[in-house]
């Protein structure tokens, strides 16, 4: 008796021939040394082009534009700034008013126990069973 390993499909009482293995899991092909050479050095120039842009920027923008975005984006932050203080003292008044009501509430809730206790009948003295007469 031989068995084979994997799972095989049965279809209508028959066993498949097993299928080629997925490629799914197959390595992928390794990169030529001139591509990777060529998309190191591609990568390289482009970093290099893009620093020399920066150092290039001060002499094609006018300094002023560059204090209008800053005064702007500290108004900005200012703005923004204001509308969370205002957010967390409206948080603050919702607690305030939160703790009010729970303050309110245990008291009437202790007013109510203690009507209930005060107009309670008393309670009735507890039946005994009869004992038996001593001999």
């Amino acid at each position: 008796m031989s068995r084979r390993r994997g799972l095989q499909v049965v279809s209508g009482g028959r066993a498949q021939p097993p299928q080629q293995p997925r490629t799914v899991f197959r390595k992928p092909r390794r990169r030529r040394r001139p591509r990777q050479l060529l998309e190191a050095m591609l990568l390289m120039a482009a970093g290099v082009g893009l620093l020399v842009l920066l150092l290039q920027l001060p002499e094609w923008i006018d300094l002023d534009s560059l204090l209008l975005i800053s005064t702007a984006l500290g108004h900005l932050i200012g703005g923004l700034s204001q509308l969370l203080m205002g957010v967390l003292q409206l948080l603050a008044v919702l607690l305030l008013v939160a703790l009010a009501l729970l303050a309110l509430l245990l008291l009437v809730a202790g007013l109510v126990r203690l009507v209930r206790a005060v107009l309670m009948a008393p309670p009735a003295p507890p039946k005994t069973a009869p004992r038996p007469p001593r001999r």
